[in-house]
């Protein structure tokens, strides 16, 4: 072959209206950073918080501040859109929508590090078959159910995968009976399995990077953290937490055939006694990351295989981590899986990859290598379908 391939052409897809909106770009950053420029283009595309697609800077982004509170999009830059349907070359294009005609870009794979709603919950991964351009990450049914929490655990339950008690709150039913659903929520405490005494975690059912979620240990808070969860959702879950519990997470990297990273461990220090948004992105001290976790190698090995059942059981594809909670009497269970987790820089997923032997360069290609295979797997499925011809 003469002369230099083609770079394949990335469009990052960052921001969006999301409340880890901030998060989110300082993941594009750090996926930006570790492209390998000798093979891969990046086209860098924001979504601001009213849902216009905004082409964005690589210079602007590389320099965004590490501090989320103070991560902006360049809101001056020109609208984009991708092509409803491919180009005569088989290609997906990237338009300006000023224009009808001219100003297109082809684009290979989308990389999307949206995290949260309408992001991360199926809505732009429909949006991506829709358009035919292959994508990172899990497809809408994966993404889907792996955002809400109420969904995920009674699938994880179906496949017979440890996690603690609770129930979901809808919004409707919240206000008809508050006094009702608050003695339900104060019950999940008192005794029982897996222990007396326990905190209560009060989450809206999608979202992610502890928005919204607050950790209740005593009855009278009870009432003002649903009121705090319901502003971020319309659905709310009420868990059992554990006493001293420990925090393993592990990383998961493929398709058909995942593997699993070695288990890494938080160690929250933060006064709001869990890993909460502050703990993870304000407090620069709020918590300590440990890799790899202090388990022995049964245990090591128990975490690394639930994490791949869980992958399986909800469709996960691509990348994902699964969060475990450990008890003082070491037992474990399954919290809850992020099929786009966070890519800053102090994000475990990449950590973890890290301390596993693969680098955020190589990790990164591998992650789209494994989004063209599966593009491809799909492209070539039947559309039509195929009737025997009339005997008339």
């Amino acid at each position: 072959m003469q002369g230099n391939p083609r770079k394949l052409r990335v469009a990052v897809l960052f921001g969006g209206r999301s409340a880890e909106h901030e998060i989110s770009l300082l993941s594009a950053r750090f996926v930006a950073e570790a492209l390998d420029r000798e093979r891969f283009e990046p086209v860098l595309i924001g979504i601001d918080k009213e849902g216009r697609w905004l082409r964005q800077e690589e210079a602007l982004l590389l320099g965004e501040n590490r501090d989320p509170r103070l991560a902006r999009l360049n809101e001056a830059m020109p609208e984009v859109a991708l092509a409803t349907h491919p180009s005569e070359q088989g290609e997906t294009l990237l338009k300006a929508v000023e224009h009808t005609g001219g100003d297109a870009e082809p684009i290979d794979v989308v990389f999307p590090v949206l995290h949260g709603t309408q992001g991360e919950d199926g809505s732009v991964q429909g949006l991506l078959e829709l358009t035919g351009v292959p994508y990172v990450g899990s497809g809408v049914l994966g993404s889907a159910v792996g955002m809400d929490k109420d969904v995920m655990k009674r699938l994880l339950r179906e496949a017979e995968l440890p996690v603690l008690p609770h129930f979901t709150v809808r919004k409707q039913g919240w206000e008809r009976d508050r006094a009702g659903w608050i003695e339900r929520i104060c019950a999940l405490a008192e005794g029982g399995e897996p222990s007396a005494s326990a905190p209560i975690f009060v989450k809206p059912a999608n979202l992610g990077s502890s928005v919204g979620i607050r950790r209740v240990s005593d009855p009278a808070e009870v009432e003002a953290a649903v009121d705090h969860a319901f502003e971020f959702d319309l659905k709310v879950v009420c868990e059992q937490g554990l006493p001293d519990a420990r925090e393993i997470e592990c990383a998961v990297l493929g398709d058909e055939e995942p593997v699993a990273s070695i288990p890494g461990e938080i160690v929250i220090d933060h006064a709001d006694g869990f890993y909460s948004y502050a703990a993870k992105y304000i407090d620069e001290r709020g918590a300590t990351i440990k890799i790899p976790a202090d388990l022995d190698p049964a245990e090591l090995s128990t975490v690394q295989t639930l994490s791949l059942r869980v992958f399986r059981a909800l469709e996960a594809s691509g990348l994902a981590r699964v969060d475990f909670l450990m008890s003082a009497d070491r037992r474990i269970y399954v919290n809850e899986i992020n099929t786009l987790p966070g890519f800053t820089a102090i994000s475990m997923y990449p950590k973890l990859w890290e301390a596993s032997g693969i680098s955020p360069r190589e990790l990164v290609r591998r992650l789209i290598e494994l989004a063209l295979e599966r593009g491809e797997r799909r492209r070539r499925l039947r559309t039509t379908a195929a009737l025997p011809p009339s005997s008339r």
